[in-house]
């Protein structure tokens, strides 16, 4: 707001600048010899005269008399100006309006117009566009905070009705994560209370038995039996309790929404198109896409983007920087679209593991990441029917997403 306020102050200043400079200019033209052309004109006929050479006053525009003084010059109504030439007195009259009023009237109009329409534009940005951001610019910093309570209201503008939507899209799928998030840890401590409750009991029973048998209560066999037979029983509900441990750890921790519909093949490779031969043009890096038969694709468009582009930031960050490239092919009714660059060092025995969760290869290096990208295209490629995989050849790194056509 300040910024602009400074930028109008500057524009306001420098209009008022140049206005009040053209304006003595004008007036100074006027009323010196820059404003005089007769005078000009008298001074070339004067030449002429002298030098003795022919003249025609229908080649001059303001010189209207040359008179050369006998007893005295003549009154007349006409101005005119006195020249000595070789000795004597020469009378020219002129016809001249030094009065330029009309042209300084006609500028001050064109520029009060071109003023006004800049000072309206000025006004029309502060009203439509700054004040208005004004307005939401702290919206994101209270995003951050986790302020996510507060919708935004709609709006109207066509600069930023779109831009508030998706900010809002963005409030809303931040408050479901918390929430989901607050009911996964409130489930996974509730778990971890009744589990460690549930196994207390039949560690407590082991703990007696280990005792009676360490202190040698039991004489006969059979019922030492019968206790090691409990033991091993009660083991067995220890492990059972460890086993719904692993299980409820290995499920799904990730929000994965997709809404499944159709689209085309080709608004899919735009967008990724739109996105990356400009980045990767910036990085120095040869980015082809091979041409294509259109199709309808069944899936979630923006899902479907979302894994291409994670794909084609792994290719980035992970190649040696030099070459990414997208073919396309056709098997049994899907859609195979092939991300290829240069610069693999996987080994083979690593290529299984790539779509693991928090899985990192040998050759990361110092890059950083969580090992979840690859996780998460494959989860989503599953949940829209299709699948993806990976392969290795010549040095190069091949991931290929297969999708469902309709």
């Amino acid at each position: 707001m300040k910024s602009f306020i400074k930028l109008a102050v500057a524009v306001i200043a420098t209009l008022a600048l140049f206005f009040a400079g053209a304006n003595i200019v004008l007036h100074n033209e006027s009323k010196g010899d820059a404003g005089r052309p007769y005078r000009v004109e008298a001074q070339r006929i004067a030449a002429k005269i002298e030098n003795g050479e022919d003249y025609s006053l229908d080649d001059y525009r303001y010189i209207t008399n040359v008179e050369v003084q006998q007893n005295g010059f003549e009154g007349g109504d006409s101005d005119y100006l006195v020249r000595e030439i070789n000795g004597r007195l020469y009378r020219f009259d002129y016809s001249y309006q030094t009065d330029n009023a009309a042209a300084i009237v006609s500028f001050n109009i064109c520029f009060g117009i071109t003023a006004a329409f800049v000072l309206l534009l000025l006004l029309y940005l502060f009203i439509r566009i700054i004040r208005p951001f004004e307005k939401i610019s702290a919206y994101p910093t209270e995003l951050a905070k986790g302020n996510l309570t507060a919708p935004l209201k709609d709006s109207k503008s066509k600069y930023f009705g779109k831009f508030l939507w998706g900010l809002d899209l963005l409030r809303e799928k931040l408050e479901r994560q918390k929430t989901a998030e607050l009911a996964l840890q409130k489930q996974n401590k509730t778990m971890v209370l009744s589990l460690s409750h549930d196994i207390k009991t039949p560690l407590g029973v082991i703990e007696l038995y280990a005792k009676a048998l360490e202190k040698d209560l039991y004489k006969d066999e059979k019922k030492k039996k019968e206790i090691a037979k409990s033991i091993n029983s009660k083991c067995e509900e220890i492990r059972g309790y460890v086993n719904d441990i692993v299980k409820a750890s290995g499920e799904d921790f990730l929000d994965f929404e997709v809404e499944n519909g159709e689209f085309y093949l080709s608004e899919l490779m735009n967008s990724i198109c739109s996105f990356y031969t400009e980045k990767l043009a910036l990085l120095k890096i040869n980015f082809s896409v091979d041409s294509f038969s259109d199709c309808i694709i069944s899936g979630d468009l923006q899902r479907s983007v979302e894994v291409l582009q994670n794909i084609i930031e792994n290719a980035a960050k992970y190649g040696d920087g030099k070459e990414i490239s997208i073919s396309f092919s056709r098997e049994d009714e899907c859609q195979l679209v092939h991300i290829r660059n240069s610069g693999c060092t996987l080994s083979e025995d690593e290529l299984p593991h790539i779509f693991d969760s928090f899985w990192r290869g040998s050759n990361v290096g110092s890059n950083s990441g969580s090992g979840l990208g690859l996780y998460i295209c494959r989860t989503l490629m599953h949940r829209m029917n299709g699948d993806i995989f990976a392969q290795t050849e010549d040095g190069y790194m091949i991931v290929t997403a297969v999708f469902a056509v309709s």
